[in-house]
């Protein structure tokens, strides 16, 4: 199981979502992989995880339908990602790669908080208590 999920789409969401103090997996806006890359992410996350070193949390980055930039996430150090919209054997061939390295590769993204939406920042909170009693349903 993993902790409660918050989407981000910034270092200042990040760091919202760290902030209350609890269990939380970041995680990316759908398809992030294909128009902000692996590297925006991958450098977002040292950069939260510098600013919080006690705190340690999950990321994932999402990839959408792109085998090509899950491979270049893969290589960039991300070890929890999504791919989805692919055929079986280009998604088990991703996954045997995330496997070797370490890294999980996962079919869907768990139930999040979005902080785009107006009421989540009022929402974080109590999002991340209740969830954090009986964590996502995702591994």
């Amino acid at each position: 199981m993993i902790p409660p999920a918050v989407v981000i789409h910034s270092i200042a969401d990040a760091r919202r979502a760290l902030a209350p103090g609890l269990p939380v997996t970041l995680v990316s806006a759908p398809g992030a992989a294909l128009y902000a890359g692996a590297g925006w992410w991958t450098a977002m996350m040292s950069a939260a995880r510098a600013e919080h070193p006690a705190r340690p949390f999950e990321d994932i980055l999402d990839c959408g339908d792109a085998p090509g930039r899950a491979a270049e996430a893969l290589r960039a150090g991300q070890r929890h990602l999504v791919l989805r919209g692919v055929s079986p054997a280009i998604y088990e061939r991703v996954r045997l790669m995330a496997e070797a390295l370490g890294a999980v590769l996962r079919p869907d993204m768990p139930e999040a908080l979005d902080l785009a939406r107006p009421d989540a920042r009022r929402r974080l909170p109590d999002w991340l208590a209740a969830q954090g009693d009986n964590e996502c349903g995702f591994r």
